[in-house]
């Protein structure tokens, strides 16, 4: 269940220039001036409370992560567990996905997370999926050419959907896992994947446009 919207809390949230970047589209082609360094861009879609992009942030300090979450409530409370940190390669943007190119230029990122996204499971609903096609478009143009999609769902139908989707579209899949939990893989969790990995399988799978 997602928090209540607080009235101003956002707001409030967004005197943290340490890790919230209040107008993204400023940054558009230049997100490296952000970091102040030339390392890879990895952008996670729906960051949720930041238990993921914080992790990953932590473990890997030479890429750059940059979490999008278009819920004011959720980002609030990544920010706030940030903020008990001190992670400089880390930034949150309040934004809607659907508008990626907006605040990515072509060819600007490095790495895609699809952390476990709304599946939307009625079909009428399916373009809305973050693997329908009309994504996959946008995700190719602000990918770089060996850019990669790292997808993590407990929605078999989603996988599925995602699977062939992908394929259909000219990317190829690697590393696909139908039991993420039971692999001897290195992994770090979203706090809805802690919940979730206790009831079934977790599902991942990358894709690229070109083979390697």
């Amino acid at each position: 269940m997602r928090l209540r919207k607080v009235a101003g809390a956002l707001d409030a949230h967004k005197e943290d220039k340490k890790y919230f970047i209040e107008n993204p589209a400023n940054n558009k082609g230049k997100w490296k001036n952000v970091f102040s360094n030339d390392n890879k861009i990895a952008v996670e879609i729906g960051c949720g409370k930041g238990d993921f992009a914080i992790g990953m942030a932590n473990a890997f300090p030479d890429i750059n992560f940059i979490a999008l979450e278009k819920f004011e409530s959720v980002l609030i409370r990544a920010d706030e567990k940030a903020l008990k940190e001190d992670i400089p390669n880390l930034r949150f943007v309040h934004f809607d996905a659907a508008n990626l190119k907006e605040i990515f230029d072509d060819k600007e990122i490095n790495i895609i997370y699809l952390n476990f996204s709304d599946p939307w499971p009625k079909t009428r609903h399916a373009k809305r999926r973050l693997t329908a096609p009309s994504f996959l478009d946008v995700y190719k143009d602000v990918l770089k050419d060996d850019g990669v999609i790292c997808q993590k769902t407990d929605n078999q139908i989603l996988f599925n959907y995602s699977i062939e989707s992908f394929s259909q579209n000219d990317w190829y899949l690697s590393n696909i896992s139908v039991d993420l939990h039971s692999e001897d893989r290195f992994n770090i969790m979203t706090e809805y994947e802690t919940k979730k990995s206790k009831l079934g399988p977790i599902y991942r799978l990358e894709a690229r446009r070109y083979k390697n």
